[in-house]
């Protein structure tokens, strides 16, 4: 009975490791057909990218077009003074800070005036002698017992003894500095027990009236400033709303950078405590172009300069493909726009970023634009 038992155990064993190395060799099979099926799809992958890398393209803008440039900018009061005694002496006393609100005629700060008090009451003494002299000469001429030189001469110190009392009573009331607009204080020059001369700033204060912004413009720009259509700016405080601007003025003398300066005025209303004097912003403007129609505008990073030659690559929309085309550079704006001379036509598709990756020939696939609604291209 024994020898019957061990039979089936050994045949039980042998039918066991038989399937197992069926199963076995099936997993191997399935596995390795899914990794040549998965090397040959990336292959396939690598390959379509390789043959047709992804482009930017945009539209080639004609010299007639509108022309877009930015200026950086900074917001100025249209209204802003440096206030300065009108007499030399010590600081006695400085009454603001830096960020107080000022009124028209308010003292903002004050001077020793002990000279010129010594001053006015010794001229005023002066003046009461000559007026007394003056007026006895002048009864004696009107009753001829006096020439008239002597009556000119009395009548002229008194005017001259006049004017002098009005002077240093001037001065005196000039030892308290009063601020001449409504408006905040910017910068405080000196501090109190200063010493400082007739005309030297004191305080800055701005106006709390209208905020300007301005920009300095090349002689290029001042040369076609009638040209410029349309100013905005923008504001890291106020996200990515635009505030449009207009003109208020343009000085007509360069600076020593040779820089032109143009004061913009806000079109409509703003919120004062947001955007406040001092501020930096960006500002957005467009001017309209040459008035050739052969002369286009491409950006810098369209152009490819190989071995001295200037070219595009020119898009078809029908065949996908792109073709070089050599074209002439006339000039390069300062906001890195680059006017073609010769080669190109308005209208007319350029790859704009990818120069560097693609062969004439080539076919390509165009970058497609996310829609206004598809903030970020998550869609």
């Amino acid at each position: 009975m024994l020898p019957v038992f061990q039979n089936k155990s050994v045949s039980l064993q042998h039918n066991y490791k038989t399937n197992k190395r069926k199963t076995m060799k099936k997993k191997s099979c399935i596995y390795w057909g899914v990794l040549v099926v998965m090397l040959t799809s990336c292959g396939q992958k690598n390959t379509e990218q390789e043959v047709c890398p992804i482009v930017d393209v945009a539209t080639v803008m004609g010299g007639g077009e509108m022309v877009a440039t930015t200026f950086t900018g900074k917001t100025k009061s249209a209204s802003e003074v440096n206030l300065a005694f009108r007499v030399a002496g010590q600081i006695e006393r400085v009454l603001v800070k830096e960020g107080d609100y000022v009124r028209q005629g308010q003292v903002v700060a004050i001077m020793d005036s002990r000279d010129y008090q010594v001053q006015l009451a010794a001229t005023q003494a002066e003046y009461e002698q000559v007026k007394a002299d003056a007026e006895r000469v002048m009864a004696l001429y009107a009753e001829g017992n006096t020439t008239a030189s002597n009556n000119d001469k009395a009548r002229y110190g008194l005017q001259q003894i006049t004017q002098k009392l009005a002077n240093h009573r001037n001065q005196l009331a000039d030892t308290r500095l009063r601020s001449t607009i409504n408006g905040y204080v910017q910068t405080k020059f000196h501090e109190s027990g200063e010493t400082v001369g007739a005309g030297m700033p004191v305080v800055s204060v701005f106006g709390d009236g209208d905020t300007e912004v301005e920009i300095k413009i090349s002689a290029s720009d001042f040369a076609d400033i009638e040209k410029f259509t349309s100013f905005g700016c923008r504001f890291d405080v106020t996200g990515d709303e635009v505030f449009p601007l207009s003109v208020a003025r343009v000085s007509q003398e360069a600076n020593s950078s040779q820089l032109y300066t143009v004061r913009l005025k806000f079109a409509g209303t703003i919120d004062h405590k947001k955007i406040t004097p001092g501020m930096t912003t960006m500002v957005y403007a467009e001017r309209t172009g040459n008035e050739n129609l052969g002369i286009v505008y491409v950006p810098s990073s369209a152009v490819l300069n190989t071995e001295g030659n200037t070219k595009v690559f020119v898009y078809s929309e029908d065949s996908g493909h792109v073709k070089a085309r050599a074209v002439t550079v006339t000039s390069v704006k300062r906001d890195g726009t680059i006017q073609i001379g010769s080669g190109l036509k308005p209208g007319e598709s350029i790859v704009v970023s990818g120069v560097h990756h693609i062969q004439d020939g080539q076919k390509v696939r165009k970058l497609e634009k996310p829609a206004s609604s598809n903030v970020g291209g998550l869609l």
